[in-house]
């Protein structure tokens, strides 16, 4: 079942987040390679492609897993967690109509 995983970042983590990336995102190119991802991606904290200095409100994840529990497990593993960048995940079954 496919799951979206919301993660809100906390106040003033733009240096953490930068350097936590390259971790994060080797772990959505795995779910890519094993075809369990259907899009990822930051949130920028204002109206721009590129938020500069003013960063991301947070990321979004919709991934295939085999349960809540495992998608929440996923979740709680990634760097962004452990770095302090997400101030809370939030994680729901999905369920993809179009396209």
């Amino acid at each position: 079942m496919w799951y979206v995983i919301e993660g809100y970042d906390g106040p003033n983590v733009l240096p953490r987040r930068l350097a936590a990336r390259p971790e994060h995102i080797a772990r959505l190119e795995a779910l890519r390679d094993a075809g369990r991802l259907l899009l990822a991606g930051p949130c920028p904290a204002i109206d721009g492609e590129d938020p500069g200095p003013a960063g991301f409100s947070g990321s979004v994840v919709i991934a295939e897993f085999d349960a809540l529990e495992a998608a929440r497990a996923w979740a709680d593993a990634d760097p962004y967690v452990a770095a302090g960048v997400y101030e809370r995940v939030e994680v729901r079954p999905f369920r993809k109509v179009l396209p």
